[in-house]
């Protein structure tokens, strides 16, 4: 379905006739939430990432929530997470009385540098939370051998990352071709112990709002069950049932629930992904045709051992063009072109300085925010749409820039 404003958003959703009839069935039906299209709707995801379990819940915030929660993160812990994210990944844990400790970004992808790690653990820390930027995988086999050495929990925050891909960088020579095998999808948590996802309307699938949780571990998979639903069970009871009707709330929990009326649309939108996620990186690779090499900014790369869903595409201001991005933002306001800046470092944010993070924490991550620019990329973009964007770029660039 084409978007037919005239106006180029950022982002935005994908919906056919498809997924309204999905929804329109669920209504029609006996259940609109806690029925039979969460289960299937969670088998279908974790089938798809190719892990054991999937718990779905009402937004991609709720279900770091509960990732966090459910590996028992809580008061005088320490988590180790990206400043160049939503302020929803260091939320979850503050949620829980835990403190976030802020490691600096790779310049090129975005992402947490792994080299920088190992320096910010502490007897503390409890659990590491990489973030996907972008949809471009993080090094995870570093991160997962951190983990490993100093007996830590690895979350992944893939809201930006459903459809995309890894592997060992050795795995082929230069110039080969990987083959599929070769390949581990994001949310499989064969180098972690549970990935979150966003189902956003920007992001790669929708259901509105919503997020799930992937984890390998049945331990977890049941906590996050109870969790997202008021901490309440009728399973594995503590005390004898007075009766068929006996629960019991065994822990602290939210209501968190997801409705049928969006796990339908989320099946619906999940038999797409694969095209959805083909089309961005068409979109991406127009992109770069077009602006390798632009003298005004540096396009996003991607490394040989990652396969990019691309939920964005980061422009990144060279330095002596950083101060023109307001007006820059502006031009390409005016030709109809939105874009947005992914994302203001989290500890900048005034509730995280009360706490007493200070500006300037991770240099590189400061640079990153201050030439950081998303423009459009969503499958409903037509061709046109991607050159009109092309276009628009060029000419505002070079105006601004003076070229």
């Amino acid at each position: 379905m084409p978007y037919n404003n005239h106006f180029i958003p950022y982002g935005r959703q994908w919906i056919d006739e498809e997924d309204i009839q999905a929804v329109v069935n669920v209504l029609r039906s006996d259940w609109l939430t806690q029925g039979p299209e969460i289960e299937k709707f969670e088998n279908e995801i974790a089938a798809y990432c190719g892990a054991r379990h999937a718990v779905v819940f009402n937004s991609g915030t709720s279900a770091l929530h509960g990732a966090y929660a459910a590996l028992g993160l809580g008061e005088g812990h320490e988590f180790i997470t990206t400043p160049i994210t939503f302020a929803a990944t260091a939320n979850a844990g503050v949620y829980l009385g835990a403190k976030p400790v802020f490691v600096d970004v790779e310049e090129e992808t975005g992402n947490i540098d792994t080299s920088k790690i190992e320096a910010k653990i502490t007897k503390k820390t409890k659990l590491i939370i990489p973030v996907h930027y972008a949809g471009h995988p993080v090094e995870l086999f570093k991160i997962n051998e951190l983990a490993e050495k100093y007996d830590l929990f690895v979350v992944e925050d893939a809201c930006h990352a459903l459809g995309a891909r890894y592997r060992r960088q050795e795995a082929k020579g230069k110039g080969q071709k990987a083959d599929e095998d070769d390949w581990i999808r994001i949310g499989s948590c064969k180098h972690s112990d549970m990935t979150a996802f966003s189902f956003h309307p920007v992001k790669h699938i929708t259901t509105g709002e919503g997020g799930a949780v992937t984890t390998n571990n049945r331990d977890f998979y049941e906590r996050l069950l109870m969790f997202r639903s008021h901490g309440i069970t009728k399973k594995h009871l503590l005390n004898e049932p007075d009766g068929d009707w006996y629960y019991e709330m065994q822990m602290q929990g939210y209501n968190y629930r997801m409705t049928d009326i969006q796990a339908a649309l989320g099946k619906s939108q999940l038999i797409k992904l694969d095209s959805f996620v083909q089309k961005r990186r068409k979109i991406a690779g127009m992109y770069n045709k077009f602006f390798y090499g632009n003298p005004c900014f540096d396009v996003p790369g991607e490394r040989g051992s990652s396969f990019s869903a691309y939920h964005l595409y980061p422009l990144r201001i060279k330095v002596k063009y950083k101060e023109l991005k307001k007006a820059i933002v502006a031009g390409l306001k005016e030709k109809s072109i939105g874009t947005q800046v992914h994302y203001i470092p989290v500890y900048r944010h005034p509730f995280y300085r009360e706490m007493g993070y200070e500006k300037g924490l991770c240099p590189v991550a400061e640079d990153f925010y201050a030439g950081e620019l998303s423009i459009p990329m969503y499958p409903a973009m037509s061709d046109e749409d991607a050159s009109a964007v092309i276009s628009g770029v060029e000419q505002v660039f070079g105006k601004v820039c003076k070229l």
